[in-house]
């Protein structure tokens, strides 16, 4: 099989880290290859350790090649963690030709005027995103080129991160013999998986529930407009039942996925007694496991009902919100964030891999391939160095080109 027939995707997560080899398919994508390792070295989606998370890579990533038989270069990795923020910036340019007609030349210096404010010198800019162009006050156009004009704006979404972290990440996949093919975030990668167009176009919010992150994106009219990395994730509630009930990691682990949500709205106050796979009797009251799950969870929905706030868009999606990542299978998840949002809401699992079960906990590994097929066909080639530290990674914005 040659190299350009396999993509590789790298899915780098506090709590695990998994990486998948796929080839396309007439309709999609079929799994060759793939492999999970229990995360060290992460601390809230970022890399703590760069040789604890560098070896994890490199044992995944032999597992996944020893399945699929086949040699791996290059990957597509997510990126993660609180430190990325997006902002909307907006740029103006005359237009210089005198046939005013728009060409790249005017593109890039619209873009390069709306990129002109300022940031931290220990932030970057990992990405800009085109949202619209607007021509002679004319709005909504996607594509300005060739059309005639005088004035040319345009509206981007800009999103930073923390340089180190950027670098940190980048230099663990290096440091496992790897090519980085592309860095894309997180959320973005997953509404790539899981997301109809249509949904893109009514307006939509993706929510990506991981063990130590929670990562939003907000699409409307087929285009971002919105993303936020939340600094709390499912192990904030384990750690918190754990706290709470006095129980080990492990049991506490076991009582929230077996108990999830699902005691929300139940004012009963009867006492459970459970085994847990170690073997342990745990005896806890319902009504003390609700406090402590619905505490942490009203936290997670309040805080990303403050970023749909900041865009004015909190209970004003029509396609409503779409819950993936290995936390969406918590049990009553779905029901409390209808109530609690107001929208629609259903659990987001990967289309087009027909192979491997519905799962939104790959939704970030399928995401990834199916951006590394579009790229490799394509032929995407342009770079960008990450700032001080001489990595490249590609552009990624042509995956919200609808």
């Amino acid at each position: 099989m040659s190299k350009l027939s396999t993509i590789t995707a790298l899915d780098i997560g506090t709590g695990t880290i998994k990486a998948m080899i796929a080839t396309p398919e007439d309709a999609g994508f079929r799994v060759i290859g793939m492999a999970e390792s229990i995360s060290s070295g992460m601390r809230k989606g970022v890399v703590a350790d760069t040789e604890k998370v560098s070896k994890i890579i490199v044992s995944t990533i032999e597992e996944a090649r020893r399945e699929s038989e086949c040699s791996v270069e290059e990957v597509y990795a997510n990126i993660n963690g609180s430190h990325i923020t997006s902002i909307s910036s907006r740029g103006l340019v005359s237009v210089s030709r005198a046939d005013q007609k728009i060409s790249q030349e005017e593109v890039d210096r619209v873009i390069e005027a709306a990129k002109a404010f300022s940031l931290p010198s220990n932030r970057e800019i990992l990405e800009i995103v085109p949202r619209e162009f607007i021509i002679d006050k004319e709005e909504g156009i996607k594509d300005p080129l060739g059309l005639q004009g005088v004035r040319l704006e345009t509206e981007i979404l800009a999103i930073s991160g923390f340089s180190r972290y950027s670098e940190d990440l980048t230099k663990s996949i290096l440091d496992a013999d790897l090519q980085v093919s592309d860095l894309v975030l997180g959320p973005v990668a997953s509404a790539k998986a899981v997301l109809t167009q249509e949904e893109k176009e009514l307006g939509v919010a993706v929510i990506d529930i991981g063990a130590g992150t929670t990562s939003l994106a907000v699409f409307e009219e087929g285009e971002i407009m919105h993303t936020a990395v939340l600094p709390v994730g499912m192990n904030n509630i384990r750690n918190d039942i754990a706290i709470g009930l006095q129980i080990n990691i492990e049991a506490a682990e076991f009582i929230k996925n077996k108990f999830g949500a699902s005691t929300f709205g139940d004012k009963k106050s009867k006492k459970e007694k459970i085994k847990t796979p170690e073997g342990e009797d745990v005896v806890f009251q319902l009504s003390d496991l609700r406090k402590i799950v619905e505490a942490r969870i009203l936290e997670m929905f309040d805080e990303i009902n403050k970023e749909l706030k900041k865009i004015s868009r909190a209970g004003l999606l029509p396609a409503g919100v779409v819950l993936t990542g290995g936390g969406a299978n918590a049990v009553g998840l779905v029901d409390f964030a209808k109530k609690k949002m107001g929208l629609p809401c259903r659990i987001g699992t990967p289309r087009r891999f027909s192979q491997i079960e519905s799962d939104p906990s790959l939704s970030v590994l399928c995401g990834l391939v199916m951006y590394g097929a579009e790229s490799d066909e394509e032929g995407v080639m342009e770079f960008k160095s990450l700032k001080g530290a001489g990595k490249k990674i590609k552009k990624f914005f042509k995956i919200f080109i609808p």
